[in-house]
């Protein structure tokens, strides 16, 4: 990964010991206030910080979901978007998106477009953490394998709209996922195609 200076004060240390990873703060506007370490931006009540979300199609409409590893500590072994995370302070949202695409999974997308954003509280029932989110929101393209990390990714599956709604009956999705589809629907169903029933 080239290192960036967003990416080089987020590395680890010298010494072998990794840094603490700070989220960037922001009011309701998605102005940056400040900045918190990650857990303890997690913590109820939460504290609302960035964060991106991102789904890639292949060529047939079908959306690329992950499960998430299950040594995760927030949302272990649970189904959600292709990616999804936080920026590091000062990194722009879209170079975020574009970084733990490639990280996660091992692809870099054809295409990536900026889909709106979308603010939401959501508490985590099974860890006790709180997502308090400003979201920024992609939808693109991926023409190659997914060659998800093991330490990120426990599976992955590209998944028609019918599909998806079988799934989201029968497994268990975290818990901003219907939130960031449904805000992202409009600029899915542009990439897609009405064809492909999003």
């Amino acid at each position: 990964m080239p290192i960036t200076p967003a990416t080089a004060a987020h590395s680890s240390s010298s010494n072998g010991t990794a840094e603490a990873i700070l989220l960037e703060l922001v009011d309701e506007n998605g102005v940056t206030t400040g900045t918190a370490e990650k857990l303890a931006a997690h913590q109820p009540p939460g504290q609302l910080h960035r964060a991106f979300s991102v789904f890639l199609f292949d060529d047939h409409g079908r959306l690329l979901l992950q499960q998430r590893a299950l040594a995760k500590y927030h949302s272990p072994g649970v189904w959600s978007n292709t990616c999804c995370g936080h920026p590091y302070p000062g990194e722009a949202p879209f170079a975020a998106a574009a970084r733990r695409t490639y990280e996660e999974l091992g692809i870099s997308p054809s295409l990536l477009a900026e889909a709106g954003t979308v603010r939401y509280n959501h508490p985590d029932p099974a860890s006790g953490l709180v997502e308090q989110e400003f979201n920024h929101l992609f939808v693109g393209l991926v023409q190659t394998s997914p060659r998800p990390d093991p330490e990120e990714v426990a599976a992955t599956a590209f998944v028609t709209a019918a599909e998806l709604a079988k799934r989201h009956a029968r497994d268990t999705f975290s818990s901003w996922f219907t939130t960031v589809l449904d805000a992202a629907r409009p600029a899915v169903r542009e990439l897609t195609g009405p064809s492909a029933g999003w």
